[in-house]
């Protein structure tokens, strides 16, 4: 019997090559965009779960409403992990991490700018399930000044010899640290990255019993089976006894008269295993994902595979004539339904096989594309998917029974009697269904074309925003800090060159990675009206140099003496004061951790300008006077060959006998990296798209070439009556001209929808023009017609005789 059903099925796909090849390839390339989406999906779920406590580990993060400002860190105080395990017995471990960005190492003539380094406390690796491969987990990091480092690194600077023992010179730090441990590389799929893990307990700030800094990523490893909702639960009373006396001293103001003003402060947990889908920090240790993609991607990839098993559907049913002679003799030669239920399933899991092979070997070619654009490193293996075989085959069965179902149902109901007196008529049903499938895939295509370009807007908008500085041709030198005494004197070699414009000092930048902290400050003595805002420490030049816009009053000037204890606001924060009329000559102050006051007076206010991502909306900020050395210099050029400068500003570097290599960055490209996801997320969706919309077209092409054949003797007789070729053209494109209009009505709210519900997340968005929505349905007529038009013109131009010869 089964040699019977492929010695068939081979006969039928043989016969019908054009069709089999459309089927076939269309399958294959709905299959394989499925599993490379459903790869990085997988991908993105994974993270953190390598972890074996991660299933009840959570990290301590901090929210609250201030003034109307909203609160929203990932990190938190000193004291908070221990104070927490001392006053709750449900909590078994607590341990904490503090990020200290890409030190300066030097072992002995090895001297290289590091990965990220960490000091961590001592029971860190009792938390995180990173595999020791020399020393003590549990001992390594007891003592002060000692290092865990990465298999790579240690290969890095030792090779192969023993690195436990080895001593690292952090110039940052001007403290030698002692490696006491190896840990194989910690998991891509981590939400943290780092090569190098110090102790906690040689770090001064992490014993201060403040509660009014942060800067400390805190875990807690709960009871097997206890709720993070009933601790979190607990923190409204936690908060209150601890950060409450100290915020009163900062303030001046209860705890309790805190709250009533309408403002809050609290901890919350996360869990470990939602860090990388479910934050939204303007600081946080490596660049998040978004639960909103894995959703998009996951739908696209279900319309991909719905898609292809409707193309296959569509011409299995609109072939149907084809085999109507075959299924009437079969019925009367014995054949029961069933059997030819299973011919036909047999036929559709013989064909979604060799799609699948197909799509195996599209996946294996498309992956390292893939992995470049998404910036991922995605392997489709056995070994790292064990789930993959089984997967693939339950995925091939799946889609065989789904896409072959209704054919084979269909083809067996056929009659006997009326398929062999030649009165087969395909029937009303059958031609409803096929075009209610079209339309279900011009309502996904066209859906996909508005989600694209409405993705292609947003990222235009970004990059073209007004953002009131000036990005363009401003170069950062990095570590300048490391000159020492020195680092004024480079200041002034790089401004005796012509292509030099002016320079800033200050570790503060608009874009990428930039100091920050937040300033609590009230208007005059009235603590009541205490502002929550951003604090910029810059120099004189900062402004100039970014070109920052002045609203009113004037810069800090080295001509006045007073501008140290001075201040420039932003637009955001005079209003944020009550000032929008009359900021200059007021003042502000502010109380250290201490309750020691600090007073400035306002000299200038800034337009409004974008320092944070446009994610954010503008936050109130404050720009100090400081002659800090900062670690940056910020260097605005006039040239256009920025390669010889940058050569001058090398040599003048090396002049100075550096330790470290000359380093540098620009403005406009750590400003295009802050949106590099969001617009590695746009190409991606982009291809899918296109994908979608070539399958579902592939499956018109069929559809129309049929509909042509099937038409062929009406055509003829048109001929001779005198149509022409535009009107018979006409008539075989207007049915499905009708169609995707249907779809385009389906399709126009539901886009509408998605993508306002995407755009939420951007504070600075465009509008969604109704433009938008007409292109979609010109782009989506224009494929119609280009799909169709091919073979509609082949039918037009044939000879009437042709088809005709046999009537």
């Amino acid at each position: 019997m089964i040699k019977n059903y492929f010695k068939i099925a081979f006969r039928n796909l043989w016969r019908n090559k054009g069709f089999s090849a459309i089927n076939i390839f269309g399958l294959a390339l709905g299959i394989a965009t499925c599993l490379v989406i459903v790869l990085y999906v997988q991908n993105e779920l994974s993270y953190d779960r390598y972890n074996k406590k991660a299933d009840r580990t959570v990290r301590v993060i901090f929210k609250g409403l201030f003034q109307g400002e909203k609160l929203n860190e990932s990190n938190v105080m000193p004291p908070t992990a221990m104070t927490i395990k001392k006053d709750f017995p449900e909590v078994q471990e607590a341990t904490r991490l503090r990020d200290q960005g890409f030190p300066n190492i030097q072992y002995q003539d090895k001297k290289l700018k590091e990965q990220h380094f960490a000091f961590v406390d001592s029971n860190f690796f009792q938390v995180f399930t990173l595999p020791f491969l020399e020393g003590n987990a549990k001992t390594a990091l007891l003592e002060p000044n000692t290092l865990v480092i990465s298999k790579t690194l240690a290969q890095k600077y030792f090779g192969s010899e023993d690195p436990i023992g080895k001593v690292l010179n952090f110039k940052d730090q001007k403290t030698n640290f002692k490696i006491t441990g190896v840990i194989d590389d910690v998991p891509e799929n981590s939400h943290f990255h780092f090569d190098l893990f110090a102790s906690m307990s040689g770090f001064p700030e992490s014993r201060e019993p403040s509660w009014m800094t942060s800067g400390f990523f805190t875990y807690l490893v709960l009871q097997e089976g206890y709720g993070y909702k009933k601790l979190e639960a607990k923190f409204p009373k936690f908060v209150e006894k601890y950060i409450g006396p100290q915020l009163q001293q900062a303030m001046g103001v209860s705890y309790a008269d805190f709250r009533k003003k309408g403002n809050d402060l609290g901890f919350y947990l996360q869990p470990l295993t939602a860090i990388h889908l479910h934050s939204d920090f303007a600081y946080d240790l490596a660049p998040a994902g978004d639960i909103q993609y894995v959703y998009i991607f996951g739908a696209v990839a279900v319309f991909m595979l719905l898609i292809a098993c409707i193309n296959f559907m569509n011409l299995s049913t609109a072939s149907a004539s084809r085999r109507a002679r075959e299924v009437g003799i079969r019925k009367v030669l014995g054949s029961m339904k069933w059997e030819l239920v299973r011919q036909f399933l047999f036929e559709s899991i013989l064909l979604t096989g060799f799609a699948l092979m197909l799509a195996i070997g599209m996946v294996r070619l498309a992956m390292p594309l893939f992995n470049s654009l998404a910036g991922r490193n995605l392997k489709f293996q056995v070994a790292g998917h064990p789930w993959l075989i089984p997967g693939l085959v339950i995925f091939g069965l799946f889609t065989a029974v789904l896409a072959g179902s209704y054919p084979a149902f269909y083809l067996s109901s056929f009659k006997p009697v009326s398929v062999l007196k030649g009165r087969f008529n395909s029937g009303k049903k059958s031609v409803g269904l096929r075009s209610g499938l079209v339309v279900f895939q011009f309502f996904i295509s066209i859906s996909l074309i508005v989600g694209t370009t409405v993705v292609y807007k947003q990222l235009a908008y970004i990059q073209n925003k007004k953002l009131g500085y000036n990005k363009e041709q401003v170069l950062i030198v990095q570590d300048t800090w490391t000159l020492g005494k020195n680092q004024e004197a480079f200041k002034q070699q790089l401004l005796a060159d012509p292509q030099v414009i002016s320079i800033s000092n200050s570790g503060y930048l608009p874009a990428g990675p930039s100091n920050n902290n937040n300033f609590f400050v009230y208007a005059g003595t009235n603590t009541a009206q205490m502002v929550k805002t951003i604090r910029y420490n810059i120099d004189y030049d900062y402004i100039s140099t970014l070109g920052i816009e002045l609203k009113t009053g004037r810069n800090f000037s080295r001509d006045f003496a007073a501008d140290s204890s001075a201040v420039i606001l932003n637009e955001s924060a005079a209003k944020a004061m009550g000032w929008e009329k009359s900021p200059l000559g007021q003042t502000i102050s502010s109380n250290d951790n201490k309750g020691v006051k600090s007073v400035f007076r306002v000299i200038g206010v800034v337009k409004d300008f974008h320092f944070k991502s446009l994610h954010e909306r503008i936050s109130p900020l404050v720009m100090v006077l400081s002659g800090e050395n900062s670690g940056n210099l910020i260097v605005k050029t006039r040239t256009r060959e920025i390669a010889g400068l940058l050569t001058s500003m090398k040599k003048a570097w090396n002049s100075y006998s550096m330790d470290l290599p000359f380093s540098y960055s620009f403005l406009d490209e750590r400003y295009n990296n802050t949106y590099r996801a969001e617009q590695k997320i746009g190409l991606i969706l982009a291809i899918f798209a296109g994908l979608t919309i070539f399958v579902a077209c592939l499956g018109l092409f069929g559809l129309a070439r049929f509909t042509a054949e099937q038409r062929s003797k009406e055509i003829g007789i048109r001929k001779v009556l005198g149509a022409t070729v535009s009107g018979i053209v006409r008539l075989l494109s207007v049915d499905f001209m009708k169609l995707v209009l249907i779809a385009f009505v389906l399709a126009t709210p539901l886009a509408w929808y998605v993508m306002n519900w995407w755009l939420q997340d951007f504070a600075y968005r465009i509008d969604l023009s109704w433009w938008v929505f007409g292109l979609a349905a010109v782009l989506a007529i224009l494929v119609t017609m280009a799909t169709i038009s091919f073979q509609a013109i082949k039918a037009a131009v044939s000879d009437p005789v042709v088809s005709l010869r046999a009537e």
